[in-house]
């Protein structure tokens, strides 16, 4: 398998625009996903004064699938560039989107204003991952290379069609975006942003002034629990909403309490005073803002 170099700023994204607004939404799907995920419930994910933009990420959907190494650099490089232009941002991500829009955020702190992180994976770097999945039914699959190539490769040409079939607990447009990739888009965006990268790191490096909120379910079996509140502990501008009983897919089984949780956290933000850079040691000591609603 021969790799290519091509840099992926000239890569135009799939790129789909609703609303009108201030500020602009964006929102990144997951690993196997495609901007329908959001867009196949019975509730429209809109913000007040936002309008919204819905991407494909490099390798996914509609945007383009070269045979390159799906690096962080090069995602968040092709989102850029998707961006362009874009002065006041918040990003919503789900899972790898979640991983991409933190790593978008601490390249370009001037234009995030707030980040919303869905069911982020931390493992906290490859061993760990695969210390997590072992214990996962069928999990060896997702911690070896080869296997996972091989099982996107036969998931695209074998089961494909069937997906829907397969997977009746999930969207009928999620279940047939499941295969809108290719076998290097899907296993190095696996490897390279979830797996080798160093979240607790790469969040130390945001802004201090910018706030997070991550929602996580309680009994989610892909992203661990513990790791997101890891990352929520290490920032005084952080904060997680824990959805009991919920997996992987927040956005997909609670669609009203997702959005709920974000409006209200949005509205605690605009009512509280802006904390200036200087004080922000003093808040990071006294652990404001790590608050966890269950």
């Amino acid at each position: 398998m021969t790799l290519v170099r091509i840099r992926a700023d000239t890569l135009p994204l799939k790129r789909l625009d609703a609303g009108s607004g201030e500020h602009c939404l964006v929102l990144l799907h997951g690993l196997g996903g495609t901007h329908r995920y959001w867009t196949c419930g019975p509730v429209p994910f809109e913000l007040p004064d936002h309008r919204t933009a819905l991407v494909d990420l490099l390798g996914f959907g509609e945007s383009p699938k070269p045979w390159i190494r799906y690096s962080v650099e090069r995602h968040v490089a092709a989102l850029h560039a998707c961006l362009a232009g874009e002065r006041s941002v918040t990003l919503v991500g789900h899972s790898l989107g979640a991983a991409l829009a933190l790593a978008y955020a601490v390249r370009y702190p001037s234009v995030v204003r707030r980040l919303v992180l869905i069911s982020l994976p931390n493992f906290g770097g490859a061993d760990r991952a695969v210390t997590w999945f072992s214990r996962q039914r069928g999990g060896w699959i997702y911690t070896n290379m080869w296997a996972t190539a091989l099982a996107c490769v036969l998931s695209r040409r074998v089961v494909g069609r069937l997906l829907p079939r397969l997977l009746p607990d999930i969207p009928r447009q999620v279940a047939e975006d499941l295969v809108a990739h290719n076998m290097v888009s899907s296993t190095s965006s696996l490897w390279e942003v979830l797996y080798r990268h160093d979240w607790n790191a790469e969040s130390d490096q945001t802004a201090q002034i910018l706030p997070v909120l991550m929602l996580h379910g309680s009994a989610d079996p892909t992203a661990p629990l513990a790791g997101a509140q890891q990352l929520v502990a290490r920032h005084a501008m952080w904060e997680i909403r824990i959805l009991g009983g919920v997996d992987h897919h927040p956005w997909l089984r609670v669609p009203h309490e997702c959005l709920q949780h974000i409006v209200q956290w949005l509205g605690k933000l605009s009512e509280q005073t802006p904390v200036s850079p200087a004080e922000q040691p003093e808040a990071a000591h006294t652990g404001l803002g790590r608050k966890a609603i269950q």
